[in-house]
């Protein structure tokens, strides 16, 4: 593919697990009107979308938030969503995996000057099918069917899993170091030190 260049990269047609905005489709059929949908890109900041999402989730007729990516966005999917859990707690999670296809079309790059090439001839094209991954997950206030695959409960405890440690307390200027109290220092005895340099 190195005489190649992408010219374009498009969704197939219908039935490849496309992700409408409304409801019915995408992977979760059954969502009520008022559900937020976040299509997260390889390009999206995440302090953007969290912006947005928060602001959404707190308003009291907003019951869910879908985040979808595909390809080298699921990571950050998957990063949108755990901080939103952790922000607003008691949200149900149901997660669900498919492929999209997109098409990539590709344009063959003009040679260098060759004997017996006409110009203006036109550039060879290369289309090519391709199944991208993709990720979406659904977080509710509403509870959610525990027996579906992909489902997760809200986490018992928000926020960090360990306790943060306890910070060291300083010391005065006069008092010794950690580990310093009273402990003897071994030094050379003044007659010992001598004696090993002058021989």
């Amino acid at each position: 593919m190195e005489n190649f260049r992408k010219v374009r990269s498009e969704e197939a047609p219908a039935g490849c697990g496309a992700e409408g905005g409304g409801p019915g489709s995408g992977p979760f059929a059954d969502l009520a009107p008022g559900a937020v949908h976040m299509r997260v890109k390889e390009g999206s900041k995440i302090r953007n979308l969290m912006a947005f999402a928060t602001a959404s989730m707190a308003q009291p007729a907003t019951r869910a938030i879908v985040f979808s990516g595909c390809g080298r966005a699921t990571t950050k999917t998957v990063t949108c969503a755990e901080i939103l859990k952790r922000r607003l707690a008691g949200l149900h999670q149901v997660t669900r995996l498919r492929y999209r296809s997109v098409r990539e079309v590709w344009q063959s790059l003009p040679p260098g000057p060759t004997q017996g090439q006409t110009p203006g001839e036109p550039a060879a094209s290369l289309s090519v099918l391709k199944n991208v991954p993709g990720l979406a997950i659904l977080l509710s206030k509403d509870a959610l069917d525990p027996r579906q695959p992909g489902y997760q409960p809200p986490n018992p405890h928000p926020g960090p899993s360990s306790p943060p440690a306890a910070p060291a307390s300083k010391r005065s200027l006069g008092e010794p170091a950690a580990g310093e109290g009273s402990a003897k220092r071994s030094q050379p005895e003044p007659g010992v030190a001598d004696e090993d340099q002058t021989a």
